[in-house]
């Protein structure tokens, strides 16, 4: 199994990124999925997160309104649009791969996870 998400970069604020999830070796189409992110120093929080189908989608209060989570089951894969990226959104950001259909806004309900991909937004 391995998730692999890319997409990140250097930008300023105010700038849009999006950034993708591949998904190999499993059923994706199945699986609810879920965005995190760690930033320096701090501990791994949740960011958004879809279930199998795509039609219910959770968002973390920081995010919403400018982030929207999405996915497609026919590529095996999930995006994360990120809109008017502000300093303190700087992070790594991590896919996740749940065992469960339904999404989750815990660390604990996804058991496959990406390497990670980084987001500098500078001010």
């Amino acid at each position: 199994v391995q998730l692999q998400a890319c997409g990140g970069g250097l930008v300023q604020a105010g700038d849009s990124l999006r950034l993708s999830c591949l998904v190999f070796g499993r059923s994706f189409d199945s699986s609810a999925m879920g965005w995190f992110r760690q930033a320096p120093g701090k501990e791994r929080d949740f960011v958004a997160a879809i279930d199998w189908s795509g039609e219910n989608t959770y968002y973390a209060d920081s995010v919403k309104g400018r982030f929207t989570i999405s996915r497609d089951n026919a590529n095996n894969i999930m995006f994360l649009q990120m809109n008017s990226l502000k300093p303190e959104d700087t992070a790594v950001y991590y896919c996740a791969a749940s065992m469960l259909a339904d999404a989750a806004t815990i660390m604990s309900h996804y058991r496959d996870w990406g390497q990670g991909t980084l987001v500098t937004v500078s001010s």
